[in-house]
């Protein structure tokens, strides 16, 4: 992060809800709001200027949308200490386009009906390098990826070739959705050596988060649809 307090830029084409947001967030004491943007195109441009450590972004918005500024803000040859984490923001309890910002890179979405901590938690979390996922909407989205694979080797089951067996079940485990403490109790090993796996898987896929980490894990193979 980029200075003691998490800064964050929203990115909602509705004055209300920016001006909402920004109210909460600001009176967190570890948080705060450096610039609002009414469209994709302005997001893409204030994160460059700004900075920010956390993305609020819209799905849906004018002149160029959640997903294509996504797409943008994070392409691979923007400078890593400079590149923001997204977390996206929808309406709805399961939106058509979420999955392709999740693919375009983002770290995560929460729904805008979201309590007020609950907002405050999810930016500290995608600030931390974490992925957040309502879980309300989580299997579904997951589902929609694992639909879209066809039967051919994909590029992530071949990134697989240089993992131990533990990762490949560490991996398994995270596409499942289990958290460290439950993978760590399925396992019987410790909760700090699933978080050195999870490291490790990172490293080797390779993966921005835990998002492409789930991602990652439909996309080989190793978890299928429920």
């Amino acid at each position: 992060m980029t200075s003691e307090r998490i800064t964050v830029l929203i990115a909602d084409d509705q004055a209300m809800v920016r001006a909402g947001f920004a109210a909460l967030l600001d009176a967190q004491p570890d948080l705060r709001v450096i610039g609002q943007a009414p469209d994709g195109a302005e997001a893409v441009r204030l994160s460059r200027e700004l900075r920010p450590d956390v993305i609020l972004m819209d799905v849906r918005m004018p002149v160029l949308d959640g997903i294509e500024a996504t797409r943008r803000i994070l392409q691979p040859d923007r400078p890593a200490p400079h590149v923001p984490r997204v977390l996206m923001l929808t309406t709805f309890d399961i939106d058509d386009y979420v999955h392709e910002a999740l693919r375009a890179g983002a770290s995560g979405f929460l729904l805008k009906d979201a309590l007020p901590e609950e907002l405050a938690q999810a930016v500290r979390v995608i600030a931390g390098g974490e992925a957040l996922l309502a879980p309300s909407v989580t299997r579904r989205l997951i589902e929609r990826f694992a639909s879209s694979r066809d039967d051919s080797p994909s590029r992530a089951a071949l990134s697989l070739n240089g993992l131990t067996d533990r990762e490949r079940e560490v991996l398994t485990l995270v596409g499942r959705g289990l958290a460290n403490a439950e993978i760590a109790a399925e396992l019987f090993i410790g909760e700090q050596t699933v978080k050195t796996h999870i490291g490790k898987l990172l490293q080797k896929v390779p993966a921005r988060d835990r998002v492409q980490l789930v991602i990652t894990a439909y996309d080989a193979g190793l978890v299928a649809p429920a």
